[in-house]
This record gives structure tokens, C-alpha cells and sequence, in this order.
């Protein structure tokens, strides 16, 4: 499904011209269901062959398009790879694993937590190549995940149709494609191009799959039927020749036969109208559609393919290995004109019979196995309560795992008969279980309790529900009145107070319909023999609202009432027995309560979004709750005494091999996209249930309950094993790291060890395996948590370790195996090839540090561990005796001494300063070959493009220094980069003056190649005990150099080029963490955060970088108290965690001059008994060290540790003092702590300053979550397309742009499930593009989910949750929802305050929204406030003269001139236009503007001004004149909510469309009698940019927030 070919051939054709109306479907729909976009309808006035016509006007590359295509297609490689018919079918084999489909009957079992790993019996029928459960539980992973219809996910299938396009008999009917290159430029969509044929973009961008990873599908809405088949496309190669010839003349990209082609018009190529719940009438017309052909016109040759055949690197290393070697890889090598059709398949309706309720259609397709009509049927309102049943057509029961197309008699029409089937105990369970979960299914106590990957969401309660149809409950007319739009007293500017309580409103679903009030395993259970005998399977308690206490019988016939009690056993059945297949069934004879409470509690599972209730892919925690009963759950109790990890029960050979799975994964194929995508989807999967269960052990290895494997050793040594996964502590054990620094190295090595994991899995080198490795902190404690390579624990690490070093570079042994794979990493990672001494002096190679160790397991592959150096050392923190630093470190204090001697740069600043070095590289080969050329040209002194070599270099000097680009029209560039090919290819042809060039400037930049740039790293410089062999001295030296260059560019680059963008605008963050996030980006590490607060402070524009230096300072401060936190906690006993956390939050925040800690009684108690226990605890002898601490000493410790961690000297003796000179909330510092320490406290109201008791008391601390650190494997095809998608957009081709976020979101959803950050992003640019497009609802719809994806995926008040409200709320207001609009930016300032205060530019965006929106309602006066607040931050911020200050002054004087106060409308408007005239000049469009509304302003005054005199004059008779006082327009209203929003809108008439159309053509023409590598003529370069204009409404602004 997806956005196949087809449904791009049809869509989005004329939305930019027409507006069409909405479309709506018949109302049975569900209100859940994505809304068809607008664009469904066949507009009445499109001609109809212009209905499928592909999307013109924009489909032509422009030179610089293509280039920028380039780049991404260098990745996304040829997906032809598939030979021949076997091809195709292991492609398909593969992607299904059929066997695997089991899983969705076996799902049930697996609600409750998301490892679904099942493997069926019948494994036998997966593809040989694949074994372990990897595969099968990948397999029911995709069959697991549910459509948005409801329909178990069918990605499965969708391959078999994929038909590999390059050559060789792909399908009986198909020739080969023809393998000549292709010629001339197509007008080509890329997306298209490039990952053709539907191929496996199964899961819908825009439709989640609710039953993503294992959550209860019960969670789905039952009444989301079956999607239209008229979807499904295969699609085959066709020989060019075979292409009737009149699919070649269309102008567009895509080659359309026939406007019927595209059955139901528009609507059912929609991508989203494919989920409509009920097939719309033009589907059953066209049912039987005949197969239409579709042809795709050859990629253009401006876009390199790779070859396909290698191996896919990732984006990292091919982008890296282009940057150091730049090699351009060769345009058009596999120039096969892949042309394709597209074959539709055809759907069918069913009409399903269940017992009890009438027979309703179930529209099916031929792909689809039975299993998934049982997915749909266990969440279908109706027949949700139903486990246990099989499907049979006329008596036959149909297989589970057989496809519908193969069944046979099954046609339209057919009769299926849901058919009781009899219980077994597993059946049984899984019936009550899913019971449960259908009862819980409203309950958010999980996503509190952060279990089985619930998080929170609250965009419901300011959207009343969904924003779909329902939004519009209420009339446009009326909308007026009905508004209340007053905010709460703590949102209006100015206010003080900041509640904690309104972070997370009151769900009003959340007060749970009590459909029982217990329902338990009975303690009779398991049955006796005798009654096993009369089939009973176990024994359940029910006490039901009515207080009736029953015991049931699970039967193999079904549920009935027995006579036991709680004390006395009798299994007879009572009378009645009230005998029902299903417990639902018979707990609505015996309590009406529960009858009518399901039945409710049921219609509101259904109508929540599914986005609401997916399971997310990682935990989220919650760091506060409000105050929840503990209710009795059975489930619950059973799965927390029972190890379930991923249903160890349910597998055959119990416990996950863990190692195996993520290895196996690693090792599917990956020639085409199909192969990756799946291959990313198994890595994503194992890894998301692997950091799962590593979290959860890491916490039962803290807690105390797994036994050690060396259980006689001291704590801090001990080790453990716990399914399957080795955990160890951040402890420095065998004096391992005396000489790095103690126990403070063992506590950063795990940190950087992953680090490195994750750069080696990134780079994805065949053959290289790195270990599943999490690091989880918790309880002051750290354990990392790793796979076990096979055979390790048998014998000794001395003899297994082949490569690399066990004692930090004394002994020292290399493998031929292992150089040989690491050299393939050294090119991405910057590695040097190196040479060491070895204790007896010899000379040993390694091509890594010398702790990375070599082993290989028992299973044959290589494993790398121990990769804490992947990086160079940070020679600012590492003083080295003899070596001077550069001039710019020691200005800066450094070198300065830290705690540890494993600091390391970041991997973003090694390639920040590769890149530098190449353009220094660039630039002086450029000089030097100007002064030879400038030496040559006796004749003329000019050069080329008339700049003399003076101007050359001053123009790459000025460019260079204005945004670090350098200019194109240093002409030497361009020979600078043939001249490195030509001499690195050494052919012998270049001259030696122009090699002289090359070494020369090679050696200025420190390549390690003199004849081309090539800059690595030796990780092992300054390594204590590492020695080097005599001849390798000059290298070293030139290493130490490198390394001392690095650490001056951190300083004198990066961290002034943050300070910049800051000041720019350009980087916006909110709280600690998007800081953090920001330096690291520039690879900055957090050591570093002193230091750049202290450039902060002296940058000339301080006052502009406020929100910086606080948010600065507040991180500080509460890194400060973490790392004094983590020791505090140590010494704790697990009964006295929460009195010790609210004491330390009281010395930390409370204004309480001295609190006291309240030591749990016990401990007083049982002095004598403890002594014998001291060895289990991991701390120090004195647990109650921890209550002596008081405020002061605590304040006095994280200056200190400001001081020696951060060199920031903190002006600050307690909380308020810090609160006071630095302006800091102590709400914010209380989020900040509680975030990073994983603590969870109540949700109440804090009063920080009272001084008569202390703030925090043990019950408001819940609970204590870990802080989890893991690999987050990425989806690189799809990222490709995110990136293309975005650069066409800021080249202003929203069309384009907008099909390959809606590919990327496809490929997204394919391998992340529905819930990711990443979809999250997506779908963001997708609402944005919409909009610009004019399509509001899809907007609308699209951010909904953005805003629920960033609440779930992120958390409720992360700061990109924050500006994601922001845009609904923008697009609610277009959508005509003025209210929703209000509420929505009412939290997004509620949330802004909480997080950060008001103080931030940001602010001054969402306030200017909200008064916008309160001046379209008339509330004039609170619209005042707000704007007026705007306006004094933006001139805070940006300036009192910059442009956004003149557009506030502007907004103001609009809101005075509709209260008629005209001075002041005036006084604001002349500031305005003072600023215009300044920066843009007389003549400015601006200014114009703004002088135009002063004369109009003027003449309202005087008008008002004569009318007040002719009152005073003539009395109460006065003849008035009357004024016109403006209520402003809604559209006037959203023109300038678009304008300080940063959308630029550019109306194209009919004639413009015209003329594009014609231009298009013309283009095509010239570009086949240009062959492909000609350029164009200078003429159709000025059309090429012109034509660019007109498609371009928001070109010129990418979509950030630009200057108005």
C-alpha cells in the first residue's frame, strides 16, 4: 500500500490550483479514521485527463536540484537486484517469513509486553538462510503491527509483487528492461525513481499501526473495517518498446494511459482515503478492475545510482568516506531505463456471520492471510470479547496462516462463520488476558508506572476529543459567541505563580467505568486430577460492583459458575451455570453494572486516536503522577512474579538468545531497498527488546533480587547473568583503571564504550560484530548491560582476546582478520593505521586503540568490545609533561587537569574539523594553482571569470568568513577537486607542478596522504603505557599536532560558532536538555559548558543571550547536584529511598533553613540484625550518612563541583541566592533534577519559600526510574528521502518535497513501527507542507499526530511538544477552530513557563499568536497584553531595530486601532516604519505598506477627533458621522498569524499555469536534444530560474520561523 506508484501517479495533481471541497465518506466511519484529504474529490472543473496528469509544474530538476539529488541518491541504491523469478520470490520469502504470521494469533498472549518473539512449529517453511528466533520474531513483528483499519499489518505480503526491475525473466509476461543508459534528463520524481515500485512502502505513512510493537490489539477501534483493496500494485518491468505510444507523450514525469486508470478518481490514490473504514461507493463500482499500465521515464542522468551490488553503507560512512577521499560516484552507471506498470489487485467484500450479532461485510484482499480477519474481529467493537474461534466457509475451517487467494471458493460474497472452538489452558489464559486488557484499556496507571511502553498524552483535553469532523461540532456562525478566551490567571503575562498540578490536566476518561471490582486467579488453581479429567482448565474470583462473590470455571466448553467459595472447593456447576463461550458473555448475565460499563467502556476505546495507545518504542517515564490507587490486577501480579520477558513461556527453548538475534539481524541481506528495509526493521526491533530487558534487569540486579555469578566476592566486584545478558557495575574493580583515573573512569568508560558501539554500528562493516550494550543508571548506581559472545564465560579472557590488548597496552596482539575489517572502518571513523611496541618490543599493527579487544566466539564471527577510544583523546583536559598547547587553548586555561584521563572528542567534532581542514585544503591548492595559471597567462593577466588572483583569494577569504562556505566563483576550486581525482587515480598524466600544489597543500593541512586529503586520527597518541617504535616518530609527531590543532578548533570554532547561531536565532534552546543538544551537535562536549557560559558572558550582545546563559547556568547547577546525587544515593538502603530523596530535594530547592531527615523507624529497630547483612549492600558501611547533610553543605558541595568539574566559579550559597542572581524558577531546577535523576515526585503544589516547613515529605516521592542510555539504530534509506525532501522544499518544490516526506514516512513507518521521533519530525514538515498547500484538514490531521507522537515519544512538556502545539494550534485557527486554537496555545505557554519562564524568544512568537487570535475574537484588551509582551521580548531579543520588532509594533497598533485608541495605534505605527525605512529603504514594499496604514490611522483620528467636537458642540443632537471601527477579518487574522509564523504565500493566477505548463514541455525538448552531461544554454538558465518562482510559495523560507 503506501504511496505506491500509482496513488503518486494521481495524487496531489491540481491541489496548488483548485481548492476542492472535503469529501465526505457515509458516516458509519468511525471518527478516528484519517479524514480523506480535501484533495479526494474529482474537482468539477479538471478536465479529466489533467485528473491524473503526475504533479507538474515543478517535476523538473533544475541544475541545482540535481545536485542536490545527487547526493542523496549516492545512497539509495539500485533496487534492481532480485534475478529472475527465485529473485522475486525470496525478496517476498524473506519479507514474510510466513511462519512468522503466527504471530498474530499468538499475539494475544504477547499484549502485555512488546518483545513479541514467537516462534511457530512451522518454521520449516522461512527461508533456509535464516535461523533463531531473530527472523520469526521480526516476521510477527510486522504482522503483529495493525493498520489504522484495524487490519493486521500486511506488510508481509505486499513483496511478493515486487518484481525486480533489472532484467533477467522478472515475471513470465515481462522482458527485460532494456541495460543502454539512459538518455536525456526525465522529468522524474525521485521518490519514485528511485524506490519504484511500491515495493515495500506497506505501512502507510500516514496510517500508525496501532498494534505496533505487541500492544493489545484490543486497543483498536473495532469499527475500523478493511481497507480498500483497490490498492495492492505489482509491478513488473516492460521492455520500452512495449509501451503504447500514447503513454509517451504526457509532459509530465509519469506516463498515464488513461484517466480511468485511477479508479474512484482521485480518492482511492489518496494515500489517506485508503483507510476509510468503509470502502466508498466508487470502489464497489470499479471492483473489477482490468490491470492499466503505468510507465516511469528513466532517471535522470544529473542522479548518480550507486551500483547497487556492494554492500549498502550507511549514510555515515559513504558521506564521510566522499568528504575525505571525494570520490563522486559515477553518474548513471546502471542507466537501465526502468520503465514499469503497475497492476492493480483487486479486493473483495466477505460477509462475516458471528453468534449473537447480525452479519456485517468485511472488505478483504487476496493477499491477506485468515489470521488477519481474526485481528480485526478481536477489536471490532462487537466482537472484541471473542479469542478463541475459527473462520469456515461452507463447513471447511479455514488455516490460520493460508492466504485468502488460495483458499478455495472464496469469492465475493462468501459466508464466513465465526466458530467456537474449544478451550485449552493457553487459550484460556490468553482469553482472560485479553479480557483484562480490554478492561484496562482507558487506565493510564501504566504509562505512570513507565511499564510495557506506555507514556502519557493530554492533546485530548484541550482538543475536546478528535480534531476530525467532531471538531466542528459547533456552527461557524455561532462560533463567535461561544467562546470563553480567558486563560487561566497563571498563563497572562506577567504572572508569577507556576502550578505544577495543570501539567497534567484531568482526563475525564480516566475515571474508569468500574465494570468489576476484582477479578483474580482463584487460589484453588491449578485443577485437581480429577477434575482436569472434566475438562476444567482453571479456576478464576470475580467480586462483581454489586459485591456478588463467584467463582468461575474456565472449561474447555467455556465459562461457567461453580459452588467453591473463598474457603470451601466444589466445582460443581451452580445453578444456572450460566454456561457462555465467553467470560464476557457470562459476566453480563450475573451483573448488570458490567453490562452496561463494557459496553460504554468499549465505544470509548474505540473513538480514542490509536496514536493514544501504541506502544512507544523505547520507555518514556513520567516524572511526576498524581496520586493513584493501587487496584488488584491479576495480570499484573502474575507477570511481575513470573520473568516474561518477550513470553519465555511461549517460546519453545524459553529464554531469547539475545546475542544470536542481534547478530542474525545484522547479517540479513541488504543488496536492495526491500532487503534494508526489512533488515532495519528486525536490527530496530531486537534492539528496542533488548533495551527493554536490559532496564529491567539492570533494576533487579540494583534491587538486590539476581544472584551474582561470583557471589563470594565484595559487591562493587560482583557480576550477573540474567536472561541471557551479562550486567556489570560502574566500579573500577581490578585496579583496571588505576592510571585513567579510578572509579571516576570506570564510571565514564561504559558511556563512551557505547559510543563507540554505536559508531561501528553505524558504519555497518560486513563481517564486524559490536555487542548489544545498554547503560542503565539507577539508584546512584551504574550497570552496563551486554549480549554474551558465545563460549566467553568457558575459558579465560587472556587466551580468547586475538587483537588489541587486556592491560591498557603491556601486552599487545594483532589478527590479519580483524586489520582487514577495521580498514574498511578506519576511512568513516578517521582511524590511523598504526604501529605500537608490545612488552618484548616488537612492532604490532592495530588499526584502533589498543583497548579495543578481538575475539571470536564460538559461532565463528568477530566481535570488537571494549571500544571506550573509538575517538582521539581531548588534549584540553589531558596536561601531558613536555607538550605545549595552542595559543588559543592556553588563553582559555587550558590544559587544565580532570577526573579522569578517558576524555575523548566528540564524533561530531572530528568530522566538524575534517570538514574545516578540507576547505583550508581546498582553498590553498586553489591559491597556489592561480598563481602558476596567473605565472602562465602572459597574454592576458585575467583570469577565466575576469577576477584577477587577488580577488579570487579575497573572495574565498570573504566567503569563507561570512557563513564558512567558500564562494563558487573561486574558479580553482573546480580544478583543485579534478587535479586530487586525476592525481589519486595516478595515472601518471598530471604534470609534476600541479602534484607539487597537491603535496603542499596536503602537508599544510596534515593529511596523512600526500597526494590527496585524507586526515585520520591515532586514538592511541598520549594513551598512558601505549609506546611507539622509533620509525613511526615523524608520524607521531604529526599526530600530536593534529590533536592540538583539534582541541584549539573546539575552542576557537566551535564554541563560538554555538554562541553565534544562539545570537542568530538559529538555535533555540528551551531547557537542559535541547542545550545539551545543541553543543553536542557541534561536537561540544558537556565539560565544556562552563566555558562557553563564560564566552556567553563576555559576548558584546549579552542581554540577547539571557534565555542562554540561564538555561546554561540552571544545567550547570543541576549536573552540579546530580553527580553529588549519585554518590548520596549510594549509601542508601532501599528502605529509607524515599525519606533521602525528599531530604535532598529539601536541602536543594527549599527555602527551610534546616530540614531534617526522617530515618525509616525500622532501621533503628534492627542495629543488630544489619550487621550481617553489610555485604549486600553496594555501599558504603554507614547507611545513614545520608541524613546529617544540610542545605548549606550541599550548596557548598555543587559550587565546588562546579568549580572543579565545569571551571564556573557559582555566586550562590542556597536555592534562592541562585534563584535570585541568576533569575532562575525553582520549578524549572526541580524538572531539570528530577529528569536526570529518574525521580518521580507526586503531582501537587510546592511552596519552595516557605520557611517554616521544608517543601518535600517522603510521600511525595513515588518512585525512582532509570536513566537508560542505549543504541538507537536508524532507518537510512527513509532518512535519505527526509533529507532530499527537505532540501527540494527550501528549494521551493513543495510538491516534490511533499512525496518524498510522504516515501520517507512510508519507509519510516516500515521500519519503526508507527511511534518514533523521526516520524514524528515528519509528519511535522508533512502538516507544514500541507498547509502551504492550502490543504487545512490534512494539516490539521497530519500535526494532530506530530503533537500525540512528541507528547508519547518525547514527553508531555519536552520542548519540541511545546512548538508542536504551536503549529496545531495555527492550523485549528485556518481549520476555523477558534477555541481549540486558544486552548492550544494557552498549554504551549503554560508548558513554556514551566520549562523555561517567560523570558524567551520563543515567548515571543507564541504571545504574538495568542494576541492575534484574541484580536480575531475581539478581546481586545487581553489581546493587548499579550502582544505588548511580545513586542518587549522581541526587542529584548532580537534588537530594538530589527524587522520582527517593526512587525510587533504593527500588531499592536492594529489592536489599538480596533479599540479606536488612534494615538496610540499611531505611536506604535511610526516606530514600525521608522524601522522599515531604516532597514529596507524609502521604496520597500514594507515601508509602503506601513506608510499607507499611518495616513489611513491619521484620517481615522481627525474623523474621530471632529465627531468628539461636534458632541461637545451641539449635545446629545449632534448630526454624527458613523465611524468605522474594524472587527479584522478571520483570513486577515491568519495572513499575519502566517507572516510571524514564517509562511510566505505566492498566488498563481490561471495564466501563470499556463504558462508553466508550456515551459515544462519546452524543457523536455531541449533536454532531449541535450544529451545528458551538456550543459544549458545561458537563455534556459535564466528560464530554469524563473521557473522556479512561481512553485516556490515558500522558497526563500525553510521551514524555521524566518524574519518577517
Amino acid at each position: 500500500m503506501g504511496n505506491s506508484l500509482f496513488a503518486n501517479c494521481c495524487r496531489h495533481v491540481t491541489d496548488l490550483i483548485f481548492q476542492t471541497r472535503s469529501f465526505n465518506s457515509p458516516d458509519e466511519r468511525s471518527p478516528l479514521l484519517p479524514k480523506p484529504p480535501t484533495s479526494c474529490t474529482v474537482c468539477p472543473e479538471v478536465p479529466e485527463d489533467t485528473q491524473c496528469a503526475g504533479p507538474y509544474p515543478d517535476i523538473i530538476p533544475s541544475e541545482a536540484v540535481t545536485g542536490s539529488l545527487q547526493k542523496c541518491t549516492e545512497y539509495i541504491q539500485d533496487l534492481s537486484e532480485a534475478k529472475g523469478e527465485e529473485g522475486m520470490v525470496t525478496v517476498c520469502d524473506k519479507s514474510c517469513l510466513r511462519p512468522g504470521t503466527g504471530a498474530a494469533g499468538l499475539l494475544r498472549q504477547a499484549e502485555a509486553s512488546r518483545a513479541v518473539a514467537v516462534l511457530p512449529a512451522d518454521l520449516g517453511d522461512g527461508p533456509a538462510g535464516l535461523v533463531g528466533h531473530a527472523q520469526s520474531l521480526e516476521a510477527c513483528q510486522s504482522c503483529v503491527k495493525l493498520e489504522d483499519s484495524g487490519l493486521a499489518h500486511r506488510s508481509c505480503r505486499r513483496e511478493e509483487h515486487v518484481a525486480a526491475a533489472d532484467g533477467g525473466d522478472a515475471a513470465p509476461g515481462a522482458h527485460p528492461a532494456s541495460q543502454g543508459h539512459g538518455e536525456g534528463r526525465a522529468a522524474l520524481l525521485l521518490d519514485t525513481a528511485l524506490v519504484g515500485p511500491d515495493s515495500v512502502l506497506k505501512c502507510r505513512g500516514t496510517a500508525p499501526s496501532p498494534g505496533s510493537s505487541g500492544t493489545p490489539s484490543s486497543a483498536l477501534p473495532a469499527s475500523m473495517g478493511k481497507m480498500p483493496p483497490s490498492q495492492r500494485t505489482v509491478v513488473l518491468p516492460v521492455p520500452p518498446g512495449k509501451v503504447s505510444s500514447k503513454t509517451q507523450n504526457t509532459s509530465t514525469g509519469f506516463v498515464v494511459t488513461d484517466p480511468a486508470a485511477c479508479p474512484g478518481g482521485r480518492s482511492s490514490c489518496d494515500p489517506d482515503s485508503q483507510v476509510q473504514g468503509l470502502p466508498s461507493k466508487q470502489h464497489q463500482q470499479k471492483k473489477r478492475r482490468k490491470k492499466k499500465k503505468f510507465t516511469l521515464l528513466e532517471h535522470p542522468s544529473g542522479v548518480a545510482l550507486m551500483n547497487g551490488s556492494g554492500p549498502h553503507e550507511s549514510l555515515k560512512g559513504e558521506k564521510d568516506a566522499r568528504q575525505n577521499g571525494h570520490e563522486e560516484a559515477d553518474p548513471g552507471e546502471d542507466g537501465n531505463d526502468q520503465e514499469v506498470i503497475v497492476i492493480q489487485d483487486t479486493g473483495f467484500t466477505v460477509k462475516i456471520c458471528a453468534p449473537g450479532i447480525e452479519p456485517f461485510s468485511l472488505q478483504v484482499s487476496p493477499q491477506e492471510m485468515v489470521q488477519e480477519i481474526h485481528q480485526v474481529l478481536m477489536d471490532r467493537e462487537d466482537t472484541c470479547h471473542r479469542t478463541c474461534f475459527s473462520l469456515q466457509l461452507d463447513g471447511n475451517v479455514l488455516d490460520n496462516f493460508a492466504e485468502l487467494k488460495t483458499i478455495e471458493g472464496l469469492q465475493e460474497g462468501s459466508l464466513l462463520k465465526v466458530v467456537e472452538e474449544p478451550y485449552t489452558v493457553r487459550e484460556a489464559r490468553i482469553h482472560v488476558r485479553h479480557i483484562r486488557d480490554l478492561l484496562k484499556s482507558l487506565d493510564p496507571s501504566d504509562a505512570f508506572n513507565g511499564v510495557d511502553c506506555n507514556s502519557l498524552s493530554f492533546l485530548s483535553v484541550f482538543t475536546e476529543g478528535d480534531l476530525g469532523d467532531s471538531g466542528k461540532r459547533k456552527k461557524k456562525g455561532t462560533e463567535m459567541e461561544q467562546i470563553d478566551c480567558t486563560p487561566p490567571e497563571h498563563i497572562l503575562p506577567g504572572s508569577k505563580e507556576r502550578p505544577l498540578c495543570a501539567l497534567q490536566p484531568q482526563n475525564r476518561d480516566w475515571k474508569p467505568l468500574q465494570c468489576l471490582k476484582v477479578l483474580t486467579m482463584s487460589g484453588w488453581n491449578p485443577p485437581p486430577g480429577n477434575r482436569k479429567m472434566h475438562g476444567d482448565l482453571m479456576y478464576l474470583y470475580v467480586i462483581t460492583v454489586e459485591d456478588r462473590h463467584v467463582s468461575i470455571t474456565a472449561s474447555t466448553r467455556g465459562f461457567y459458575l461453580n459452588q467453591s467459595t473463598a474457603y470451601n472447593f466444589n466445582p460443581k456447576p451452580a445453578n444456572p451455570s450460566f454456561l457462555s463461550h465467553s467470560l464476557v458473555e457470562l459476566l453480563n448475565q450475573i451483573s448488570p453494572t458490567f453490562k452496561k460499563n463494557f459496553a460504554a467502556l468499549q465505544k470509548k476505546r474505540v473513538q480514542r486516536h490509536p496514536f493514544e495507545r501504541i506502544a512507544t518504542p523505547f520507555q518514556v517515564y513520567s516524572w511526576t503522577a498524581p496520586q493513584a490507587e493501587h487496584a488488584m490486577d491479576c495480570v499484573r501480579a502474575e507477570d511481575a512474579y513470573t520473568s516474561r520477558l518477550g513470553y519465555e513461556e511461549h517460546i519453545p527453548g524459553q529464554t531469547r538468545d539475545w546475542n544470536e538475534e542481534l547478530q542474525t539481524t545484522r547479517e540479513l541481506p541488504r543488496k536492495n531497498l526491500p532487503e534494508r528495509l526489512l533488515r532495519e526493521r528486525a536490527i530496530f526491533k531486537v534492539h528496542s527488546d533488548f533495551t527493554a530487558a536490559a532496564t529491567r534487569g539492570a533494576m533487579a540486579v540494583i534491587d538486590g533480587n539476581v544472584m551474582a555469578i561470583n557471589p563470594s566476592e565484595e559487591t562493587k566486584m560482583q557480576m550477573f547473568i540474567w536472561n541471557n545478558i551479562f550486567f556489570s557495575l560502574g566500579f573500577d574493580v581490578r585496579d583496571h583503571y588505576k592510571d585513567f583515573g579510578g572509579d571516576v573512569a570506570a564510571y565514564v568508560a561504559p558511556t563512551n564504550d557505547l559510543n563507540g558501539v554505536r559508531t561501528y554500528n553505524a558504519v555497518d562493516v560486513e563481517g564486524l560484530y559490536t555487542l548489544g550494550t545498554v547503560v542503565v543508571d539507577y539508584r546512584g548506581y551504574r550497570v552496563t548491560a551486554q549480549s554474551i559472545i558465545p563460549g566467553i564465560l568457558e575459558r579465560e579472557q587472556e587466551q580468547s582476546v586475538i587483537y588489541g590488548s587486556i592491560d591498557f597496552g603491556k601486552t599487545v596482539v594483532s589478527h590479519p582478520k580483524y586489520l582487514e575489517l577495521l580498514e574498511k572502518t578506519s576511512r568513516p571513523l578517521k582511524i590511523q593505521k598504526h604501529k605500537v611496541l608490545n612488552d618484548k618490543n616488537e612492532e604490532v599493527e592495530l588499526c584502533s586503540s589498543v583497548e579495543c579487544k578481538g575475539i571470536i566466539g564460538n559461532d565463528g564471527r568477530h566481535y570488537i568490545l571494549d571500544l571506550l577510544r573509538t575517538f582521539p583523546p581531548d588534549l584540553n583536559f589531558l596536561p601531558v609533561e613536555g607538550e605545549e598547547m595552542p595559543e588559543e587553548c592556553k588563553k582559555m586555561g587550558f590544559p587544565k587537569q580532570h577526573r579522569h584521563k578517558l576524555c575523548c572528542l566528540r564524533q561530531e567534532l572530528v568530522d566538524a574539523f575534517v570538514e574545516h581542514r578540507y576547505l583550508l585544503f581546498m582553498k590553498l591548492a586553489a591559491l597556489q594553482l592561480m598563481q602558476q595559471k596567473a605565472n602562465k597567462q602572459e597574454s592576458s593577466g585575467v583570469l577565466e571569470n575576469g577576477a584577477s588572483p587577488e580577488n579570487g583569494t579575497a573572495d574565498s577569504e570573504k566567503s569563507e568568513s561570512e557563513d564558512g562556505k567558500i564562494d563558487d566563483n573561486v574558479t580553482g576550486l573546480d580544478q583543485v577537486k579534478e587535479l586530487a581525482e586525476t592525481i589519486a587515480s595516478d595515472d601518471g598524466t598530471v604534470d609534476p607542478k600541479s602534484r607539487e600544489v597537491i603535496r603542499n597543500a596536503c602537508k599544510a593541512v596534515g593529511s596523512i596522504s600526500d597526494t590527496s586529503f585524507d586526515i585520520r586520527f591515532n586514538p592511541d597518541i598520549f594513551s598512558p603505557g601505549v609506546r611507539f617504535p622509533e620509525s613511526s616518530k615523524e608520524e607521531v609527531q604529526d599526530q600530536k599536532q593534529l590533536l592540538k590543532d583539534a582541541a584549539a578548533f573546539l575552542l576557537s570554532c566551535q564554541i563560538p560558532g554555538l554562541v553565534k547561531d544562539c545570537l542568530d536565532h538559529t538555535v533555540l534552546p528551551m531547557d537542559g536538555a535541547t542545550l545539551a543538544e545543541a553543543m553536542h551537535q557541534r561536537g561540544i562536549n558537556m565539560r565544556y559548558l562552563g566555558k562557553v557560559i563564560n564566552f556567553i558572558t563576555k559576548t558584546p550582545g549579552r542581554a540577547q543571550l539571557d534565555h542562554i546563559f540561564k538555561i546554561g547556568i540552571s544545567e550547570l547547577i543541576t549536573r552540579s547536584a546530580k553527580h553529588i546525587f549519585k554518590t548520596y544515593l549510594q549509601g542508601v538502603e532501599l528502605s529509607g529511598l524515599s525519606a533521602a530523596i525528599s531530604h535532598f530535594l529539601n536541602c536543594f530547592l527549599s527555602s527551610f533553613p534546616n530540614p531534617i531527615a526522617h530515618l525509616p523507624a525500622d532501621e533503628l529497630v534492627s542495629k543488630k540484625k544489619n550487621k550481617k547483612r553489610k555485604n549486600r549492600n553496594l555501599g558504603n558501611a554507614d547507611n545513614t550518612a545520608w541524613a546529617s547533610m544540610t542545605p548549606q553543605e550541599l550548596w557548598k558541595n555543587i559550587c565546588s563541583e562546579a568549580k572543579n568539574y565545569f571551571d564556573f566559579s557559582l555566586e550562590c550559597e542556597n536555592a534562592d541566592q541562585a534563584a535570585e542572581v541568576y533569575n532562575l524558577q525553582k520549578i524549572t531546577l526541580l524538572r531539570e533534577i528530577s529528569l536526570k535523576t529518574g525521580v518521580q515526585i507526586l503531582l501537587k503544589e510546592y511552596n519552595f519559600d516557605n520557611r517554616h516547613k521544608p517543601t518535600f515529605t517522603e510521600e511525595d516521592i513515588l518512585n525512582i526510574f532509570p536513566v537508560v542510555k542505549h543504541v538507537n539504530p536508524k532507518a537510512s534509506d527513509a532518512f535519505h528521502f527526509f533529507q532530499s525532501g527537505q532540501a527540494k522544499v527550501q528549494q521551493g518544490f513543495l510538491k516534490e518535497g511533499c512525496e518524498l516526506i510522504n516515501e520517507a514516512l512510508n519507509l519510516f513507518n516500515n521500519v519503526y513501527g508507527a511511534m518514533h521521533v523521526e516520524i514524528c519530525a515528519c509528519l511535522r514538515l508533512l502538516a507544514r507542507l500541507n498547509y502551504i498547500m492550502g490543504d487545512y484538514s490534512e494539516a490539521l490531521s497530519n500535526q494532530q499526530k506530530a503533537v500525540l507522537m512528541s507528547e508519547r515519544v518525547l514527553g508531555i512538556e519536552h520542548p519540541n511538544t511545546i512548538q508542536e502545539y504551536m503549529h496545531l494550534a495555527l492550523y485549528c485557527f485556518a481549520n476555523s477552530q477558534l477555541s481549540t486554537a486558544l486552548n492550544l496555545l494557552y498549554r504551549a505557554r503554560y508548558l513554556m513557563l514551566l520549562v523555561f519562564g517567560e523570558d524567551h524568544p520563543e515567548m515571543a512568537l507564541l504571545d504574538n499568536n495568542i494576541g492575534l487570535v484574541l484580536h480575531g475574537v475581539m478581546e481586545y484588551d487581553l489581546s493587548l497584553r499579550f502582544l505588548e509582551n511580545a513586542l518587549a521580548i522581541s526587542s529584548k531579543y532580537h534588537g530594538s531595530k530589527s524587522l520582527k520588532v517593526a512587525l510587533s509594533h504593527h500588531l499592536v497598533a492594529r489592536v489599538y486601532e480596533s479599540k479606536a485608541e488612534f494615538r496610540s495605534a499611531l505611536q506604535h505605527e511610526k516606530e514600525g516604519y521608522t524601522i522599515y525605512k531604516n532597514q529596507l529603504g524609502e521604496h520597500h514594499e514594507k515601508t509602503k505598506e506601513s506608510s499607507e496604514y499611518l495616513k489611513y490611522l491619521t484620517q481615522q483620528a481627525v474623523a474621530l477627533q471632529r465627531t468628539m467636537n461636534e458632541i461637545y458642540k451641539n449635545g446629545s443632537n449632534a448630526n454624527i458621522m458613523p465611524l468605522k471601527f474594524t472587527a479584522p477579518s478571520m483570513a486577515s487574522v491568519l495572513e499575519q498569524l502566517n507572516i510571524i509564523n514564517g509562511i510566505l504565500f505566492i498566488p498563481l493566477s490561471q495564466k501563470d499555469l499556463e504558462n508553466l505548463k508550456a515551459e515544462v514541455q519546452r524543457r523536455q525538448q531541449l533536454q532531449e536534444s541535450i544529451k545528458s552531461g551538456g550543459q544549458l544554454e545561458p537563455e534556459d538558465k535564466a528560464v530554469e530560474e524563473k521557473e522556479a518562482e512561481p512553485s516556490m510559495p515558500s522558497a526563500e523560507i525553510p521551514l524555521t520561523q524566518s524574519s518577517a
